[in-house]
């Protein structure tokens, strides 16, 4: 639910849509939602000064009740 959500959030801000990959992986301390986007959208995805990463973390966290939940943003590029 989370992964799906964030992915949705995301697609809205990027321009290229179609390679938003959301993926989520179970850890010891929590969920980890990782994000790939274009290398173009990564920028906007981060925004200025982190603002526009950190309004989404602050969503998701609040999305997923108090459970711990990490978001990660990566290009397509890295693996």
């Amino acid at each position: 639910m989370l992964a799906d959500a964030l992915e949705h959030l995301v697609r809205g801000i990027v321009g290229h849509p179609d390679d938003v990959q959301v993926t989520s992986k179970t850890l010891r301390r929590g969920a980890l939602l990782e994000v790939r986007v274009h290398p173009d959208d990564l920028g906007r995805v981060i925004g200025r000064a982190g603002r526009t990463a950190k309004a989404l973390r602050t969503v998701i966290g609040a999305l997923a009740g108090g459970k711990a939940v990490r978001v990660d943003l990566v290009d397509v590029d890295r693996r």
